[in-house]
């Protein structure tokens, strides 16, 4: 197996001394775990941030074989850490996916719309305005992994958000956590929905 694909990190954690294991979403490959050789060396410990943009390399014997990758950075979302807001929206999305999609199934609509989020993320002068689409990507979620249109497509967050109603994106977002907790994170509501709760606490700050 060989591909060579344009990715968003999603996740990285350590593996043996100095590598890592990370898990890369693509448009046409979906989700892929990958081992990358030195990933937590001084060369590449800047690129493997969740949230970064990178052209991946990914070979393996046979298609079943965790592949082996080779990475270069594309788009570095680590400056925009620097800010408690926008670390805490890449850090809750990142984790969210990574946890969510199944292994190697494309679903080229959610990593479309990951890379628009996270540009949003960086760029809006505040959260007012990109919350709006953190609400349609959750949604977009829910959706796309199987739970119909029972959760809309967020555009109720930015015409709630347009009204001046900040409260009322705050319970849209606490509406979505608790769908997402039961059925996308079932299993996993400690770690990655403690990502949800930092962001949270974020935003409702603004509202004070």
């Amino acid at each position: 197996m060989h591909i060579r694909a344009h990715a968003i990190l999603c996740s990285a954690r350590p593996h043996g001394e100095v590598g890592v294991i990370a898990r890369l979403m693509t448009a046409d490959h979906g989700m892929v775990a990958a081992y990358i050789a030195g990933g937590r060396g001084r060369e590449l410990r800047p690129v493997l941030i969740p949230g970064n943009g990178l052209a991946v390399d990914l070979r393996a014997r046979i298609p079943s074989q965790m592949p082996a990758a080779k990475v270069e950075l594309t788009i570095s979302r680590a400056p925009f850490l620097a800010e408690p807001l926008p670390a805490a929206a890449i850090g809750w999305v990142t984790a969210l996916v990574a946890a969510s999609l199944p292994e190697r199934q494309a679903y080229p609509a959610l990593y479309d719309a990951l890379g628009a989020l996270l540009d949003a993320v960086c760029h809006a002068p505040s959260a007012r305005g990109w919350a709006p689409a953190l609400l349609a990507y959750e949604a977009l979620l829910l959706r796309e992994m199987g739970y119909g249109e029972r959760f809309g497509a967020g555009a109720d967050g930015q015409r709630m958000l347009d009204g001046g109603a900040w409260e009322a994106v705050l319970a849209r977002f606490d509406a979505l956590g608790l769908a997402l907790s039961r059925y996308l994170l079932a299993d996993r509501r400690g770690d990655v929905m403690g990502a949800r709760e930092i962001l949270r606490q974020r935003l409702g700050r603004m509202a004070a």
